[in-house]
């Protein structure tokens, strides 16, 4: 019986086959993105960006260390300072381009190692890949006859490789293999370098949420700090999380400061003696002090916070004695211009006491500019010849007037307002160069006598919670860097059939076989010392010249059964990847197996 089907009408196809979904696409899409992102391909790129993306980081000034040098350079390029101002150049670790090639980069390893690391437990747990069919094609093999049963010679193997992971097998007709693997801590390494760089990057981070930095000068003179706030700082960086309120109240007291130089004027060594409260002893109202030894890289370390000593300069004392008998008495840090010879410019500003009347405390108003040099070199231009103590002077103008205090605009303690200069509200004094002792009397009576120097000191207080994490994540990352560029993986096999008492004297056919799954590098020794104890050449194997070759040593193989000759298809599957060049893919495995 013949059933006949209707057939659609001439040029009716029917309706198009549904395309897949929106949902599917977008699903589809994020997986492919994903995959895109955790290869080990997209993480070297972006490593590479973040490389290239700190470089103006490197080159150029940055606003948070140094401010001023970035007013300078945009001073100095009108045109370029500017254009790269727009770009965030002088603030690059701030930005919201540098900020997200990092996260890319934290995001593509974590997506990267994540299943690379299960993957490698695995194949901890799975027995070394079954002995390849052909032998000979490795770049290692060799080949010999033994008076021991294939059992013997397994045994011996194995004992020879201990410390190797081994698997033992047994095939048809009475022939056993041994498959052995080392070097999996190579793997193990690259994978802790890997996730220490994580761990690194993570705790960079979170001590730039969390923590903070404050730089401060003190006098060496028994002056006090306090970690109260941060208005106690001349400066201070928070983290995106700290407000400045959470701020553990630890006291230190600075006590003196010594200095050595070199004859040629280097720095030879700094120190400052201070005595400290940790936060309980201050709150407590403890008098007890902890005297401490601060110096350049040994930092004071109290409530998990670090005190830096940065770096010292000097500050002139300066008394002034108004026309009616009272005196004011200056004490202000003048800043090096010169760090080999420490010679110091600075202002000492001084208002008139007893002056009840605003308008006249404003035009009586003194500053005390110039320059200090602690060794002079004498002559009517003063300049520092040395950066000791060994012959201070300082040459100074004393100017009166308005020096704009009550403005309500922010001024540097280094230097007086220019603008009260040139409009003529702060005019010049007196103009002269003393020494400690000397004085200058000004037109109206007052006298100015420089008394002496004193020693400040330049420190930085630096809380970062994540300090040990880093710490621990930069030695993993050095340990886990040496073990993957000093351990070598490797494989070896060993085939022992029993062989036809009508082709050869010897009762076993030992064929042995080497494989180097990273870098070759002197696998060859080693194979050939394993393949002169496991296989050594018998008398009938040497040729007339004398040579076996351990390594690539080759004879007519003896017959063995033809059941021997079978392999399994797991066999065969090793046997291709055997053959085939071990190398790295996009994902950064090896190709060769696990």
């Amino acid at each position: 019986m013949t059933t006949t089907l209707p057939q659609a009408p001439a040029g009716d196809a029917g309706p198009p086959p549904a395309g897949p979904s929106g949902v599917r696409r977008a699903l589809a899409l994020a997986r492919n993105t994903w995959r895109a992102l955790t290869s080990m391909r997209t993480a070297l790129i972006l490593l590479f960006l973040l490389a290239v993306a700190a470089l103006p980081g490197a080159l150029l000034p940055q606003r948070t260390p140094s401010p001023n040098a970035v007013d300078d350079y945009l001073t100095q390029h009108p045109t370029l300072g500017p254009f790269l101002d727009e770009l965030g150049f002088f603030d690059v670790f701030a930005t919201p381009w540098f900020a997200a090639i990092y996260l890319l980069l934290f995001i593509s390893l974590i997506g990267c190692l994540v299943p690379r690391s299960f993957e490698h437990v695995r194949g901890l747990r799975t027995e070394p890949v079954s002995v390849p069919r052909n032998l000979a094609r490795l770049p290692h093999h060799a080949q010999s006859t033994a008076d021991d049963d294939p059992d013997a010679v397994v045994d011996a193997a194995r004992r020879r490789l201990r410390g190797w992971r081994v698997a033992v097998r047994e095939e048809p007709d009475g022939v056993r293999t041994l498959s052995a693997e080392k070097g999996a801590l190579r793997e193990v390494g690259n994978l802790v370098f890997h996730l220490s760089l994580v761990a690194l990057l993570l705790g960079v981070a979170i001590g730039k949420i969390f923590g903070y930095e404050g730089q401060v000068i003190v006098m060496a003179d028994g002056s006090e700090f306090c970690n109260s706030g941060i208005y106690a700082y001349d400066s201070f960086r928070p983290g995106l999380d700290v407000d400045g309120t959470g701020l553990d109240p630890f006291c230190f007291t600075v006590d003196d400061f010594r200095a050595t130089f070199r004859p040629d004027g280097q720095p030879d060594s700094f120190g400052a003696n201070v005595r400290y409260q940790d936060a309980d002893a201050v709150q407590d109202g403890d008098p007890t002090w902890q005297p401490h030894a601060l110096a350049v890289n040994d930092p004071l370390r109290v409530d998990g916070e670090r005190v830096y000593l940065l770096g010292h300069g000097y500050a002139p004392r300066f008394t002034v004695t108004f026309p009616n008998g009272q005196q004011r008495t200056g004490l202000v840090q003048w800043r090096p211009v010169d760090q080999a010879t420490l010679l110091s410019e600075g202002a000492t500003k001084i208002d008139p006491p007893g002056v009840t009347d605003e308008a006249q405390r404003r035009r009586s108003q003194l500053a005390i500019t110039g320059l200090f040099a602690p060794t002079s070199s004498g002559g009517g231009l003063v300049t520092s010849v040395f950066p000791a103590l060994d012959n201070p002077e300082v040459a100074v103008d004393v100017l009166r007037g308005d020096l704009g205090l009550d403005s309500g605009r922010a001024q540097s303690i280094f230097t007086v307002d220019q603008g009260m200069i040139d409009q003529g509200r702060l005019v010049r004094v007196a103009r002269e160069n003393i020494k400690p002792g000397g004085e200058i009397t000004l037109d109206d009576g007052t006298r100015v006598h420089f008394d002496g120097v004193e020693n400040w000191v330049s420190l930085q207080v630096s809380h970062d919670p994540a300090q040990t994490a880093v710490l621990i994540a930069a030695i993993a990352l050095l340990g886990g860097l040496t073990l993957s560029l000093t351990v070598r993986r490797r494989r070896f096999w060993v085939r022992a059939t029993p062989a036809l008492p009508s082709t050869t004297g010897g009762r076993t056919v030992v064929v042995l076989g080497g494989l180097a799954r990273t870098d070759r590098a002197g696998y060859g020794e080693e194979f050939g010392r394993l393949a002169a104890e496991l296989a050594p050449p018998r008398a009938d194997e040497v040729g007339a010249d004398g040579a076996d070759g351990a390594a690539g040593r080759a004879r007519p193989d003896p017959e063995v059964p033809p059941d021997a000759a079978e392999v399994t298809d797991a066999d065969q599957d090793v046997d291709r990847d055997v053959d085939a060049e071990p190398g790295p893919d996009d994902d950064g495995k090896d190709d060769d197996g696990r």
